[in-house]
């Protein structure tokens, strides 16, 4: 049975400063849980350090797969007048599995105010994510539609990608649905395959660009990519993440590894 990811993060115990939840196997990418729940957990024991700041920039090194009980501890580097600087790391042991820098930061005043405006896209050749035929786990926890660009291993070699999204679960969304929901994507590059190969994210960088997403619905998301490089099996992409309504959410820019 199929675990929501707000009843997932609400499972997750902090002991003596050391985040512990249980990652079912329906979130989990390959052999390793799906990055966005790893960012999103992370995150979540930041939290327990710095409850009220508003998360301005996450940063991800993904360093070696994570599975089963998954352990995250937190600690804060340093706390300035405006912005603090959190550590997470996904433990086993002694050994780190993924790193993640959250900056927390109070707003300031100035002048200098520029909003993204999504642009208008087609939907005459919308693609529907399959429900079946090999696919990640989690991916069931999402409903998604290409509206450019095509599924991975098609052959089609675009660098452009624009993907409805809904994140199947209930209640109001929170961080954890948006970090959920920007890292879902798979890599481009995929798409410029004929045939199925493996791929991984190695670093990740989001920017939040609001304060509260309580009040977006969890329908209706809408992410831009780009695939701007790529060569030796490394990728660089970029995501623009758009809420319901066409609301600028956030920004990422993730380094891949494409193995074919």
């Amino acid at each position: 049975m199929a675990t929501a990811l707000s009843t997932l993060m609400q499972s997750a115990k902090d002991e003596a400063g050391l985040l512990t939840v249980e990652v079912t196997a329906d979130w989990m990418q390959g052999r390793s849980v799906f990055g966005g729940l790893q960012a999103a957990l992370a995150l979540q024991a930041m939290r327990a350090l710095v409850p009220d700041q508003v998360l301005r920039t996450l940063q991800t090194t993904f360093v070696a797969p994570v599975a089963g009980v998954v352990r995250v501890r937190a600690e804060i580097l340093r706390r300035g007048s405006n912005a603090t600087h959190v550590e997470a790391r996904i433990v086993d042991g002694a050994a780190t599995l993924a790193i993640v820098i959250g900056v927390f930061g109070a707003a300031r005043s100035s002048v200098v105010a520029v909003a993204p405006t999504q642009p208008r896209v087609e939907e005459t050749a919308a693609v529907e994510l399959p429900r079946a035929g090999g696919l990640p786990s989690f991916t069931q926890h999402f409903a998604v539609r290409w509206l450019r660009g095509q599924v991975p291993y098609t052959g089609d070699t675009g660098c452009e990608h624009v993907l409805e999204i809904a994140l199947r679960d209930q209640g109001k969304t929170t961080e954890a649905h948006v970090v959920a929901i920007a890292d879902f994507i798979p890599p481009i590059a995929l798409t410029h395959l004929a045939a199925p190969a493996p791929g991984s994210t190695l670093t990740w960088m989001l920017e939040l660009l609001v304060d509260r997403v309580d009040h977006l619905a969890l329908a209706g998301w809408r992410v831009d990519a780009q695939l701007v490089a790529a060569r030796d099996g490394y990728t660089s992409q970029s995501v623009m993440v758009w809420g319901p309504g066409g609301v600028p959410v956030a920004i990422s820019r993730q380094s891949m590894l494409v193995f074919g």
